[in-house]
Formats: C-alpha cells, sequence, structure tokens
C-alpha cells in the first residue's frame, strides 16, 4: 500500500468513508481514524499500529450531538463536556449498544473527546460519523506530534495522512471516567487535575489498581516510550557529558551531549517531547535525562 498524504479534510475522509484507516492532527498528538461504524477501518488501525486487542480506543467527535451517539452522557459529563469540549479531555461514558466491541475491547464503557483542533474538526465534519482513533503510530513508539512522524512510523501501513502543523499540546488527552461515582481521573493529560476539579470538586485520582482503570487507553499496555532508558533529574547540573546523552530541560546542561534541547516553560516542555524522544531515537541516544518541573 502506498500512502496518501494530503492537505485537504475532506480527501482524507473520502479515504475513511471507503473502510480505510487514516492519521489526521489534533491539539493534542496524530491520531489514526477509522469509522466507528467501519469494522474493517477499525482492523486496519489494531494492524497497522501492531496494537494489542484489549486496548480500547478513543472515539473523536464533531459535536456533543456526536458525542451522545456513541455514549450516554450523565449529568457529570455534561458539566465536564461544557466546560472542556472541545479540547483535550476524553470522558468515559456507558456505551450505546450499537457500538462495535472493536472500539472498547469488549468494555461496557467508550472514551469520547471531541479536539479543538481546526482541520480535526474539519476532517470530522466531514467524516460523517464518529471516528474511533489512538496515537498515529506504532504501539509503544513515542506518539507522533507531526505528520512526518506519522510517514516514519506508518508509511504503506495505512492509505492516507492528512497533514497538518505540530500539534501544539503535545501530550495526550486527559481521560476521566464519569461512568464511576464520583469521577475518577485515568489518565493525566493536558487537562490538569486542578482544573478538572475547579468544575467537579468530588473528582479525585485513580488508584493504579482501581477496577476502572481498565478502562482508558494507555494503563495496561507499555506506552510512548523511546528506545532509550530515561532518566529524572532536578537540574542540569545532574546530567553526565557524553555523545551517547541526551538532556531536555529548563536549562543547557553543563557537558558536551550528543544531544539537548532546552525550553522555557513546562507548555513548550510538554509540547516537544514526544517529538524530542523520537530525535533522540534517530540519533542513536542510550540516556535521556529529562529534568522534572513543578506545574506551579
Amino acid at each position: 500500500m502506498m500512502t496518501q498524504l494530503t492537505a485537504a479534510p475532506e480527501e482524507a475522509a473520502a479515504w475513511l468513508k471507503r473502510g480505510e484507516a487514516v492519521a489526521f492532527p489534533t491539539e493534542t498528538v496524530y491520531g489514526l481514524g477509522a469509522s466507528v461504524w467501519s469494522l474493517a477501518g477499525l482492523e486496519r488501525i489494531y494492524e497497522a499500529k501492531g496494537r494489542p486487542a484489549d486496548n480500547p480506543l478513543i472515539v473523536h467527535v464533531s459535536s456533543r450531538a456526536q458525542a451522545a451517539e456513541v455514549g450516554a452522557p450523565n449529568a457529570m459529563a455534561e458539566v465536564l463536556m461544557e466546560h472542556f469540549f472541545p479540547g483535550p479531555l476524553t470522558v468515559v461514558l456507558t456505551r450505546r449498544p450499537v457500538v462495535p466491541s472493536r472500539v472498547t475491547a469488549g468494555l461496557d464503557t467508550v472514551g469520547v473527546r471531541m479536539p479543538a483542533h481546526a482541520t480535526a474538526q474539519a476532517f470530522l465534519q466531514a467524516c460523517d460519523a464518529p471516528v474511533a482513533a489512538p496515537s498515529a503510530n506504532r504501539s509503544g513508539r513515542p506518539s507522533p506530534t507531526t505528520w512526518q512522524a506519522v510517514l516514519e512510523d506508518l508509511n504503506g501501513r495505512i492509505a492516507c495522512i492528512l497533514e497538518g502543523e505540530p500539534s501544539t499540546v503535545g501530550l495526550e488527552s486527559t481521560v476521566v471516567d464519569c461512568v464511576h461515582d464520583p469521577p475518577l481521573l485515568l489518565r493525566p493529560g493536558a487537562v490538569s487535575l486542578e482544573a478538572l476539579q475547579a468544575v467537579c470538586p468530588t473528582l479525585s485520582v485513580a488508584s493504579a489498581t482501581h477496577f476502572s482503570a481498565r478502562r482508558s487507553p494507555g494503563t495496561r499496555h507499555r506506552h510512548y516510550a523511546p528506545r532509550a532508558r530515561v532518566v529524572l533529574v532536578a537540574s542540569p547540573a545532574q546530567v553526565p557529558g557524553g555523545r551517547a546523552h541526551a538532556f531536555i530541560g529548563l536549562a543547557p546542561a553543563p557537558d558536551i551531549l550528543g544531544y539537548q534541547q532546552v525550553v522555557s516553560d513546562l507548555a513548550e516542555y510538554a509540547q516537544h517531547l514526544f517529538a524530542f524522544f523520537r530525535a533522540c531515537d534517530a540519533a542513536g541516544i542510550d540516556t535521556i535525562f529529562c529534568q522534572t518541573v513543578s506545574a506551579g
């Protein structure tokens, strides 16, 4: 298969309507989408990524009305959607019976998100259907924040890539289980716990062993990791020199390294982290040192 590149959302949507898997940009990372109603398209997602069959897919929608087609929102879900849709938040809802089990990995719940990215919105509207989409990378690799990174991982494995600007957020969406009472944060991401609790004070963080943690993608398998060993450091001064070492943080490391990137703040850190991991892989880095940064 030759992977087609296009900047036209309508052209990419035409591939999806033919039962193909299509990569498209969002503000978090690039997604690999297929119509929720196309079993052939859903299978192509799993095949292209090498994705475990028990890892559910997040459904991307163009409207809250479309979200209600695949999941049954309760009062708290409605509140969160009112405040954070469109945006980098995924809400876990009770699955509608019409949703194929291939989307939810056999669960009775479904994760739903409405991207804020303009190109993603145009694409989803042109698809005329909810779109199931994990990140557009081979499973276990860092998530792609550019169409070039998607091409690196999936060229020849998918039908089409919708080209867009690099993702502005760079982190996966936050996932909140709205079926549980009170709601639980299942996966940290672009929307902070503080922002969520400002709207829903009863929301708490799910424990690693909580029964509902399996409802979220990214909690059961190794995800988004570079090939190199990752080490957290409090200061650039703790980074040992060496061509096999790399560093990302708020100030440069004092010794010569094989690769490093200095960012100005937490938002820029998040935006560039996955792309930095991929650059380190390409450079053959053995150990990546990441400076810890407080969200405050």
